[in-house]
């Protein structure tokens, strides 16, 4: 009976919801799934911290179980956990990782392309530095293709630019890495993403000044 009651309630909604109310929803909580990574992502790690972190990969999941099809939250839900693996400790880090590996695959099966080749620049960069086997996933030359791919379809993005400069960077090729990091500076500003944009520039700036420390 509770079946039969769970089929009607889904004929329902697919009957009386209209797709685009789903959709203008799913911007919204994109939106503020931005917001919030970019708040705690920048913030010093504490254990008060890590709780925020824990409950927006929760609210992730459950939005990316909401929108099955949709790549922009796949790709989002992936970031998400692959930046608190960035984060935790130990084995609990590579659980993340290997969560937002799913993500990402699965939002490049339904749109590679989508928010400018992020899933690609994202999975290529958690391939880089995640541990290789039989430990983890990682894997250098995988890397690298994925970096190219997400650098390919946003050839002047400040998200694409950086994480193939911290590729570069890893690799010991420090000039190149330069490079691509000072024109990573010179992105496009993103008005919607304001905190993203001065955290990531932050991030620059340091990988600049590490890169001038190993040249000199």
């Amino acid at each position: 009976m509770k079946t039969q009651s769970n089929i009607i309630i889904l004929l329902f909604l697919a009957v009386f919801i209209n797709p685009a109310e789903l959709f203008a929803d799913a911007v919204t909580d994109l939106a503020d799934m931005q917001k919030r990574w970019a708040t705690v992502n920048y913030t010093k790690n504490s254990k008060t911290n890590r709780k925020i972190f824990k409950q927006l990969i929760k609210d992730s999941i459950k939005l990316a179980e909401l929108y099955t099809d949709s790549a922009e939250i796949n790709v989002w839900t992936g970031i998400i956990n692959s930046s608190y693996a960035g984060v935790a400790s130990g084995l609990s880090g590579l659980s993340y990782a290997k969560d937002a590996k799913v993500y990402f695959e699965k939002a490049i099966k339904i749109n590679g392309d989508v928010l400018s080749g992020s899933a690609y620049t994202s999975l290529g960069i958690l391939y880089s530095k995640v541990p290789g086997w039989p430990i983890g996933f990682g894997d250098e030359d995988k890397a690298l293709e994925l970096l190219q791919k997400g650098l390919a379809i946003n050839p002047d993005g400040i998200d694409s630019n950086y994480f193939y400069a911290d590729y570069l960077y890893e690799q010991k090729q420090y000039k190149e890495a330069r490079t691509f990091l000072e024109k990573a500076l010179q992105a496009p500003v993103r008005p919607t993403r304001p905190n993203a944009d001065k955290g990531r520039k932050e991030d620059i700036k340091k990988l600049l000044a590490e890169i001038v420390d190993e040249l000199d």
